[in-house]
């Protein structure tokens, strides 16, 4: 699962670094993202590759009520392809989540409280978490919601010291193909949700003040020691 992570480079750089157009809509950084909040995805559409706002948590364009994204905010891998809240999505409506870095939660031996630890390329770019977007107007017609999710699979074997699932993490070279609304090859886009390489992602033990949502600000990054853990599914209360 993901269910935190770190949105704070800014949007220009973001779009250059994409090959985006900047799309209108401008977040503040955020290094405590939760789920429901508003996130940059890059989307492709008639051949325009944008930069733009989404809610995060999915809302599929058939959902009677919105709510129901608070219960989406990630996709599984082995499933996306074939379940029905996902699959349309999956065929023509994928996209891109940038993201600096993100969180999980483990246990400490010895401890009851856990540990948030913080995991980052080690060259400072942003990650590029696989993703599917849809659009939402209810059954009133309501001021369309754009929302998103994001997907996840199993870790590394890096990632896997910590927790048993991650994002799916996409190399720049797969960004065409999985970003095509007209590749609707399932079997071909599958192949893109695989654990990323061990040498993409490192990781550090991280104050407990980014258990908070409300809390906020570079300082969550700051280490507080190495990451001395016992594997767990467990995440943050």
């Amino acid at each position: 699962m993901c269910g935190r992570f770190v949105s704070s480079s800014p949007p220009d750089q973001l779009a250059a670094y994409f090959g985006a157009e900047q799309g209108e809509t401008l977040l503040e950084a955020n290094y405590n993202v939760a789920p429901t909040s508003d996130i940059y995805v890059v989307l492709e559409n008639a051949e325009i590759r944008r930069l733009e706002a989404f809610h995060w948590g999915l809302v599929p364009f058939w959902a009677k009520d919105p709510k129901i994204g608070n219960r989406m905010i990630n996709a599984r891998a082995e499933t996306v392809a074939t379940s029905n809240a996902y699959r349309a999505a999956f065929k023509r409506r994928r996209c891109l989540i940038p993201a600096d870095g993100f969180y999980e939660w483990v246990e400490i031996a010895g401890q009851k409280k856990k540990q948030p630890v913080y995991i980052q390329r080690p060259d400072g770019q942003p990650f590029a978490f696989a993703g599917l977007w849809e659009t939402w107007k209810g059954e009133q017609d309501e001021f369309p919601l754009q929302s998103c999710t994001v997907i996840t699979g199993p870790p590394n074997d890096k990632m896997a010291q910590i927790h048993d699932r991650m994002p799916v993490l996409l190399a720049p070279g797969d960004w065409d193909q999985w970003l095509d609304p007209d590749d609707d090859d399932v079997a071909s886009l599958q192949k893109l949700l695989v654990p990323a390489p061990d040498r993409l992602i490192t990781f550090t033990a991280v104050s407990t003040e980014v258990n908070n949502v409300r809390n906020n600000g570079a300082t969550l990054l700051e280490p507080t020691g190495p990451v001395d853990v016992v594997p767990t599914t467990m995440e943050a209360e």
